[in-house]
């Protein structure tokens, strides 16, 4: 019988994290103050940031050590299944092995708790009771409401109006974790509240959640701490166990991935299953291809600028230098609301603008139609964001057919979509178009990036 699922014990979890700083090729830009645009402080940072992930944020050690406490929280869930794609391989009828990294079985339905419960766990050790935050989908704040209910921290989401609209089951798993949720923008903001004023309509953005919830943070008078889901390097760094199990999986399968993919919003699937595999492609001399997905409609990486930019709409977060679409662009309503950033990771921009990774964005319609064959063979539904990472594992395991070549693909299965149906109900019912953003609006957007001298 062919094996499916290749599968490690309790103590094969990684008792380190992997930290890009100590090996990144390229030469690391400054974090700028939102106002000065002078290299930031860590007294301004520790407005929003406990210390522990401050340190983390700028370290170059090579490996952080994972809490006792935290890894006890992973065993929960973790390590989590490789799985051998074999039903979806006959379905294409490809030569190309394809695996997935199955972080769906999380509690909340993603690789979100990867970073969520090590940020609560050190807001805890600092004595801290109160985070804010923002959400797009609903995966990252269900991820942090159930990190907060295990350390008694309460979380206060402000999410994306149109994803508060589209997903209300993603809402009450929120509440039922004991966090607050508000549609973003919001009236319990100067920033939403003037978002609102003049625009009262608007779907919101990432970037407006997020400046919402650093306001609230800082305007607490140090009460309450910010908590982040994607784009720092501390975030990146706490998602490595998802590669660094994968490096392990791999072995017991007898292979090693020609190419590792993972869907991209602000870049934390993705460089958490991607970056050990660079760590050895730097360090090792392997040749794996890394490749990001993100979508025809927020196309930060593939028709971005990188240049230095605000992280948030209202220019409250640090800046930073990374792939940018422009902190006032206005994304369409697409679906995959966890993708929907104008802004990318930092480290992944400096990889993708030096070639040590690609890039590729596809639009809606491909992404659930790839989606639904993937839950047709393997049994499970992907969230929307994660049908990005399905739909070019598809692709290039149907060009490996077209060219006859024996290839390996490995994915990363960030998110189930079982919260997401209404989304491949309008798919099914013929309601969902694609969205490809003007160029003249990503131009106007890029008027607005910050004039920085560094």
């Amino acid at each position: 019988m062919e094996k499916k699922k290749y599968l490690l014990n309790e103590s094969d979890l990684p008792k380190s994290w992997y930290n890009i700083n100590a090996d990144i090729p390229v030469e690391p830009k400054p974090v700028l103050h939102p106002e000065t645009l002078e290299p930031v402080t860590p007294d301004f940072l520790s407005q929003i940031f406990p210390m522990g992930l401050i340190e983390q944020e700028v370290s170059t050690d090579r490996y952080i050590p994972i809490p006792d406490q935290v890894r006890e929280i992973y065993k929960l869930w973790r390590p989590t299944p490789l799985v051998r794609a074999r039903q979806l391989e006959l379905a294409l009828g490809t030569p190309a092995h394809i695996y997935f990294k199955n972080e769906s079985v999380s509690p909340s339905g993603s690789h979100k708790p990867n970073t969520a419960v090590p940020q609560a766990f050190y807001n805890k050790v600092e004595g801290v009771d109160s985070l804010t935050t923002e959400t797009g989908a609903g995966q990252w704040g269900s991820a942090l409401c159930m990190a907060g209910s295990f350390f008694d921290i309460n979380v206060e989401v402000y999410m994306v109006k149109v994803s508060y609209s589209q997903k209300p089951y993603r809402r009450l798993m929120m509440e039922s974790f004991g966090g607050e949720v508000y549609s973003s923008p919001s009236d319990r903001t100067a920033y939403g509240r003037a978002v609102l004023a003049e625009v009262p309509d608007t779907p919101g953005t990432l970037g407006m959640a997020i400046s919402e919830a650093v306001e609230a943070a800082v305007t607490s008078e140090g009460k309450k701490k910010y908590s982040l889901g994607s784009v720092l390097n501390h975030v990146l760094t706490h998602q490595s166990v998802i590669g660094e199990e994968t490096l392990k999986q791999m072995d017991l399968a007898g292979e090693y991935p020609d190419v590792v993919i993972g869907c991209v919003g602000g870049g934390s699937n993705f460089g958490g299953i991607a970056y050990p595999f660079l760590r050895e492609n730097l360090l090792d001399g392997q040749k794996t291809r890394l490749l990001a997905v993100e979508p025809a409609a927020t196309p930060s990486l593939t028709r971005g600028a990188y240049a230095f930019d605000y992280g948030d709409t209202a220019r409250m977060a640090p800046v930073l230098k990374m792939c940018t679409l422009g902190h006032t662009f206005v994304p369409a309503p697409l679906h995959a609301g966890g993708l929907r950033y104008h802004g990318m990771s930092a480290s992944i921009s400096a990889l993708y603008k030096e070639g040590y990774i690609e890039a590729v964005a596809v639009p809606q319609l491909g992404t659930f139609e790839a989606g639904l064959l993937f839950s047709r063979t393997e049994g499970i539904i992907p969230a929307p964001e994660t049908a990005h990472a399905v739909r070019v594992a598809i692709d290039e395991a149907l060009e490996a057919k077209e060219l006859g070549e024996e290839r390996v693909i490995v994915f990363n299965l960030s998110g189930h979509g079982y919260f997401d149906l209404a989304a491949y109900q309008e798919y099914l019912g013929g309601a969902l178009q694609n969205y490809k953003h003007p160029q003249q609006a990503i131009d106007e957007a890029l008027k607005h990036l910050p004039k920085v001298a560094v």
